[in-house]
């Protein structure tokens, strides 16, 4: 059963080869005739638009359920949600607070369980980060990726994948809001070779790819004004893409302009953003064509 809780959950060939199937013009319908539960806790406009057209065009039919319709650990237990939603659907997606909810859904193993953002990880955007990254460089192999702002789960996520794919992952951070040893150790394990900074000027110098993220994500709205007086200094703007030369600027959106990022960079022949936007529905597809097809056999009424 293939669940995807976090990217390293592939392997690196794998990783390859959803990156490939995401770039194929015409998917394999793995989804003909089943549906797939795609379970939101926490809102998104690009999550919910990517998954439903990504089962879409495997020839499934998505289901999108509010948090409040199955009120996990409170109308029902995870575990009972999960072999309930297995009877009717062919995979569940989950994008949750808590990361061991998507971690006991994997753990009932009735379909494969896709992990749409937790407070862990966020494969998902992972996927098409690294998508992105190789229609525009040819390769993440080879490129320098620069992370400026708070280390998060996008951050996690995407140095992970920059690490698998033989990339330079960098992040700028503040010193209470960088990664601990364990999170660097993790990215290291994948071979990749990650460095971390304080300024943010000598960590985009160079850099093939800046990235950020909010500020302030989901469920700290009571920190905002604290963050945002932190990490005033990690703007991403004109004078910081200076120095960064050459690079693309992506953000997982959505963007908090005159925060974490100016206008000017955002709409400037730099950003990427609205690309990487539609990459997640590629690489939504890409992951649901391996994934089905490597478990198709096991999964209930097919």
């Amino acid at each position: 059963m293939r669940h995807l809780l976090e990217i390293d959950d592939l392997t690196v060939d794998e990783l390859h080869h959803v990156l490939a199937l995401a770039r194929r013009s015409t998917p394999p319908q793995v989804l003909a005739g089943k549906g797939m539960a795609l379970v939101f806790e926490k809102p998104s406009l690009r999550t919910r638009n990517s998954m439903e057209l990504a089962v879409f065009q495997l020839g499934g039919h998505p289901v999108y359920i509010q948090g409040s319709e199955v009120g996990l650990d409170t109308r029902e237990s995870v575990e009972d949600v999960t072999k309930t939603l297995a009877g009717f659907h062919a995979a569940i997606g989950a994008r949750v607070y808590e990361h061991n909810k998507v971690e006991r859904m994997a753990a009932v193993d009735r379909v494969p369980i896709i992990n749409l953002l937790s407070d862990a990880a966020h494969p998902m955007q992972a996927l098409a980060d690294a998508l992105t990254i190789v229609e525009e460089f040819g390769s993440v192999e080879g490129t320098t990726v620069a992370y400026v702002g708070d280390s998060n789960n996008v951050t996690r996520s995407l140095g992970l994948a920059v690490g698998m794919l033989g990339g330079e992952f960098r992040i700028a951070s503040p010193t209470d809001y960088s990664f601990g040893e364990d999170d660097l150790a993790r990215v290291r394990s994948t071979g990749g070779v990650v460095r971390t900074f304080t300024d943010p000027h000598e960590a985009v110098t160079g850099a093939d790819v800046v990235y950020s993220d909010v500020f302030t994500s989901m469920g700290q709205e009571a920190e905002a004004e604290q963050r945002l007086n932190d990490l005033a200094d990690y703007q991403i703007n004109a004078n910081l893409m200076e120095s960064a030369g050459d690079a693309v600027f992506l953000h997982c959106l959505p963007a908090h302009r005159g925060e974490e990022v100016t206008d000017d960079v955002v709409d400037s022949p730099a950003s990427r953003v609205w690309r990487l936007a539609e990459n997640r529905m590629h690489a939504a597809r890409g992951y649901l064509a391996f994934a089905l097809d490597e478990t198709g056999t096991r999964v209930r009424g097919s």
